[in-house]
């Protein structure tokens, strides 16, 4: 068995465990912070929005990529000064071929920017390609992504409740994946990346797997605690946090396994492609796992555990469950405190007559016959030859 696998063995087994309920403040404080910097992002720079919502046109032209590239085409596209041009957005694909998107323009200044590319890349003007895109079309994007999200969140909060009869772990399951989702968004407003449909996919796909994630932490709460206040053994936290123990190891496999291939794509779509949906949607998942991952482990189970406690029946067991382990500590001190007291008493008994011989001046005076010593190391009197005695 792998090292890996013997420290899932002890953990399930309750043999060795990390106190995750217990150390909830820490992981809500670091949640809590990185949702008000995902929050800040968002508002101070804002999403940097793909053609695809705010609309323009983009071009793509074939040519010899080289180091100076980006920065030729879009000097070229600057110098057509065409009405409400702004910033081009200039990116490569592979090492043939390039993209300009530029905000709406009207028709006669998209030839001429059609023509300035071309003359550029070194083709004919009807071998550069260009596509006007509609904002409307983007807001409609939008639109049936804010949707679908609203749905999928009443649909899993109805299915988290009929599963586990449980309306609080319907909460922390859906508060968890707010929390992914917004620091998901945050970090593309951070790093600057176009938020594209590839994107709204993205975002999508990791709410399933950040659940699935979740239902399986809460499942093995459910049977850790089944029962439970009929006993005095522990307490809700106590049993969620072996259930968290007991699928730690679990959940980080398959995170891992789940996060090689995404960032492989993450790689290649943003290194050798440099543009594209492979790179909007494999950000989107590379974060939203590992998110979905981390709130599974910390967030959800320590939200749940916070609901229940609350509950009159859970606090009356954690009162007896407190109430015993006081008891227990108690009776383990007791035989020592016998102990000491016993071991008190014999040395004072016997140091007593001493006491009393010591002040009534009749300390037995050591005999004067003579004393040798033996092997036993007691002295023993000496006796004279017979021959000698009588005289």
């Amino acid at each position: 068995m792998s090292k890996l696998g013997q420290i899932g063995a002890k953990l399930h087994r309750g043999e060795v465990s990390y106190d995750f309920i217990g150390h909830r403040k820490f992981w809500f404080g670091l949640s809590i912070a990185l949702v008000v910097i995902s929050l800040g992002g968002l508002f101070a720079r804002g999403l940097a929005l793909g053609i695809e919502f705010r609309g323009g046109v983009e071009y793509e032209a074939k040519t010899q990529v080289t180091d100076a590239t980006v920065q030729n085409f879009g000097d070229v596209v600057k110098a057509t000064n065409a009405k409400g041009l702004g910033d081009p957005v200039v990116t490569t694909i592979n090492n043939d071929k390039v993209r300009i998107q530029t905000k709406p323009l009207d028709q006669n200044d998209i030839g001429r920017v059609r023509d300035a590319i071309a003359k550029q890349a070194g083709v004919p003007s009807d071998q550069v390609t260009s596509q006007q895109i509609g904002a409307s079309w983007g807001q409609q994007i939008a639109d049936k992504a804010i949707v679908a999200l609203i749905v999928f969140l009443v649909l899993v909060f109805a299915v988290i409740w009929l599963y586990f009869r449980e309306a609080k772990a319907s909460m922390a399951a859906i508060i968890a994946l707010i929390h992914d989702v917004t620091i998901t968004v945050g970090v593309y407003a951070l790093i600057g990346f176009d938020v594209t449909p590839a994107t709204v996919i993205g975002v999508l796909t990791i709410l399933g797997y950040s659940l699935y994630d979740t239902v399986v932490v809460f499942d093995k709460v459910r049977e850790n605690t089944r029962g439970i206040t009929g006993s005095n053994r522990f307490t809700y936290s106590d049993a969620t946090n072996l259930a968290v123990n007991q699928t730690v190891v679990r959940s980080i496999n398959t995170t891992v396994t789940a996060l090689l291939p995404v960032g492989a794509i993450l790689v290649v779509g943003t290194v050798v492609l440099g543009t594209g949906p492979l790179k909007d949607l494999s950000l989107a998942l590379f974060v939203g796992i590992a998110v979905g991952a981390y709130s599974s482990i910390f967030i959800a189970p320590s939200l749940l555990a916070v609901f229940k406690e609350r509950e009159p029946g859970m606090q009356a067991l954690s009162k007896r469950v407190a109430s015993k382990k006081a008891q227990a500590a108690a009776a383990a001190a007791a035989p020592a405190a016998v102990a000491t007291a016993g071991a008190a008493s014999r040395t004072a008994v016997q140091d007593t007559p001493r006491k009393a011989e010591r002040a009534t001046g009749s300390v037995p005076t050591p005999s004067s016959r003579p004393m040798k010593a033996t092997a036993a190391g007691r002295p023993q009197p000496t006796r004279k030859p017979r021959s000698k005695r009588g005289k």
